[in-house]
Order: structure tokens, then sequence, then C-alpha cells
């Protein structure tokens, strides 16, 4: 059975526009007047089944747009010029309909701001510095909240990249204008990877939350993950030990498989940027969630010894490292392995001018490693992982 947004949405389209602008009878359900924006407010209801989780929506949303489109074509001329339908011509462009059925409009009838007209027109269209300039001095908050969480959800869009304050800035108005609508569930999965890059962590969490708790079946939460992931890994959000029990949190709501990549990615970032604790935290997990002698374990290995060797766990690290099976890591991690393993080996070589019985008894293992306290030992290190520079721009699994 087609869901009731769904089902009055398609009732809707079954009746036709009469000259003045009203159904030649009413769909269950509906308003009588049959006026573009009840067309529109019926497409964001199906879309709003979108965010829901409702696939029969999602499959229907193509041939839903196309058919409303066909009605905005067959509407009489004088229905443009009530201000509500001119803003519906604007929603409906901005919630995927076809710039080409837009242009058809009667122009000269079309009661809406020219800015918000044509600025939504340059957008689709792929003229993003024109939409940039049309749109830039437009509140969202001074027209109606139906087009006005539209609008902030393009200008979040747009603004991304040259502006991420005022980006994130309409992505919350986009939010708080159409809560509890896929407007909203767009505007959070733009806004993680944002707030993720400015390295928020209190919003990524409360971001991630609200997602959850409001959006976790929707047709395009595989999206938001994504971004999530890219918002964590690619910042320093993940690298700081006292929120790692949050970042725990946070990672318990998506699958197995996925969380074991997120935990080897943060390992790894943690492990090129120094961040030995959070290389060893997330090591570990990654122990917990990956199948004996699989290649996720034996990075996870390789993570763990990495932070444990040069850190207050020298032999039981140098053993882990030692025991890996080399075949199952992937050619970019080598080379951490064989300059970790070198670097504490030399710093247990004995010093070229000590006595032979110095020689034979190796130094205590300090509590923690200061390379810093060796200059040559320093040089050499810088040269054995000078090669690695590449890896800090390559973070994949």
């Amino acid at each position: 059975m087609i869901r009731s947004p769904l089902r009055a949405a398609l009732l809707m389209l079954l009746l036709p526009f009469t000259a003045a602008g009203a159904f030649a009878e009413p769909a269950p359900g509906a308003s009588a007047s049959g006026e573009p924006y009840e067309l529109v407010r019926a497409l964001q209801a199906v879309q709003d089944g979108i965010a829901n989780g409702d696939s029969a929506a999602y499959g229907s949303h193509s041939a839903l747009i196309r058919q409303i489109g066909e009605k905005f074509l067959a509407a009489d001329p004088g229905l443009w010029s009530n201000p509500q339908n001119g803003q519906a011509a604007v929603i409906y462009l901005l919630s995927g309909g076809a710039p080409q059925i837009i242009r058809k409009l009667p122009r000269d009838k079309l009661n809406v701001d020219g800015r918000l007209f044509d600025g939504a027109l340059a957008y689709v269209e792929g003229r993003q510095d024109e939409a940039r300039e049309l749109l830039k001095d437009v509140k969202p908050r001074t027209v109606p909240s139906g087009l006005g969480g539209q609008l902030a959800l393009v200008q979040g869009a747009l603004f991304a990249r040259a502006d991420a304050s005022l980006a994130i800035e309409r992505l919350d108005d986009a939010r708080l204008l159409l809560p509890g609508t896929l407007v909203e569930e767009a505007a959070l999965r733009r806004e993680i990877l944002l707030v993720g890059q400015a390295e928020d962590f209190d919003k990524f969490e409360f971001l991630t939350l609200a997602y959850i708790r409001h959006y976790h079946n929707s047709v395009y939460a595989g999206d938001f993950w994504q971004r999530f992931a890219t918002g964590l890994t690619q910042s320093g959000l993940a690298l700081d030990e006292r929120r790692f029990a949050r970042i725990i949190t946070l990672l318990e709501q998506i699958d197995r498989a996925s969380r074991l990549k997120l935990y080897l990615v943060i390992a790894r970032t943690a492990m090129v940027r120094g961040g030995l604790a959070v290389t060893r935290l997330a090591g570990e997990r990654a122990l917990t969630l990956s199948a004996d002698a699989s290649a996720e374990r034996e990075r996870a290995h390789l993570f763990r010894g990495v932070s444990r060797a040069l850190a207050d766990e020298y032999d039981g690290g140098l053993a882990e490292l030692k025991a890996l099976d080399r075949s199952k890591l992937p050619e970019r991690d080598i080379p951490f392995l064989n300059a970790t393993v070198q670097l504490a080996l030399d710093v247990r070589k004995p010093f070229a001018g000590g006595s032979a019985a110095a020689a034979d008894k190796p130094p205590v293992t300090p509590a923690r490693l200061d390379l810093a306290s060796s200059t040559a030992t320093l040089v050499r290190a810088r040269k054995q992982l000078g090669e690695l520079e590449l890896l800090t721009r390559d973070r994949r699994p």
C-alpha cells in the first residue's frame, strides 16, 4: 500500500487544473485549491518520507517531480500572480525540478523576488559564482520558512569553500527553519563535514547525535556516514586522547566493518602526526574488531606496536612489531614498520666510546624515549622517515 504522503501527492496529480485554478474535485485529505504551491507541499511531504527511510517515496520521486512540472506548464497563467505559487516555483526548482520547466513559466506573471528566482536557476544550472552573487545578501529568515529553509541549504553549499563559517551559519538556519524535513536531513549531512574541518568537536558530536536520533533510517544515511568519517579522520578531532571515549560512543552507531576501518584510519593518522596515545587506543579498538590472521589484525598490531615501542613499552612493542606478518601489510605501511624497528634498535645501541662491558649490557629502558637526546639518532630517524611525507596525504585504510 502506498504511504499517505505519496498517495496524497499522486491523487493530486490525477486531477487537472481548471482555468479558475481549482481541481475538478478535491483529493481526499488535501486542500481543494489545487494551486501549484499545494503540489509542492505534496512533493515536500514525499521528500520528508525519503528522509525517514520510505523506499516507495524514493522510488517514485523522479516521476513525481516530472509530473508536477507537467502540471506547472498546464496551469492557468493567472495562477502565478499568487506569491505562494511564485515561491513554490523556486522551491520546486531547488527540490530537484528541471530548470527547463521553470524557464517556460510566464515570467511576467511570476510574483517572486527576482534574486531568488535567478539565483536558484543559476545554482541548479551550475553557474555557482553567479548564484553566490545573486543570493549572498538574501537572509533566509526574511522569507517564508518553506522557501527560507531551501535557500539556506543552497547558501550552505555555495559558501562551503569560500566562507565555511557563513556556510555553517546558513546550514544552521536550514535546520531551524525546516525541522523534521529532508532539508534538515540534507543540512546535517553537509554541515557535519564543515564542522569537522573546523575541528569543533562539541558541535560535531551534537550534529551526529541529532542525525542518529532523527534520520538513522534515511535513504541517504550512507552519505552522512561517509561525510562523518571524512570529517573525523581528516582533521584533529580524533587525535585528543581525552575525548576518545566520546569517539567510541559515536562509532558504536555504525556497523562493525565500517567501525574497524575508521579505527584503523584514526590509528594511522595519529601515528603520522605523532599522537602515540591515540594510536594505541585506536589500534586496540581495531584489534577487538578484527578477525584472526586478517590483514586488519596485522595493521592493528602494527599501530599498537609502534605506540608501545616509542612510548613506555619498548620490549613488548618491539616484539609485537617483529612478530608481524609483513605480507599482510599494505606497502605504504612498511616504511613505518622499518623506521620504527630501526629507531628502537638504534636507541639500544651502545655509544661508540663505551667499554666492552658496557657494550654487552644494554641501557635501561627509558620510561619514554627522548629522540632529541641523541643528535646522531635524530638525524638517522629523519633520514629514515623522510620517505613517509607522502603518507600524510594518504589516510585511507
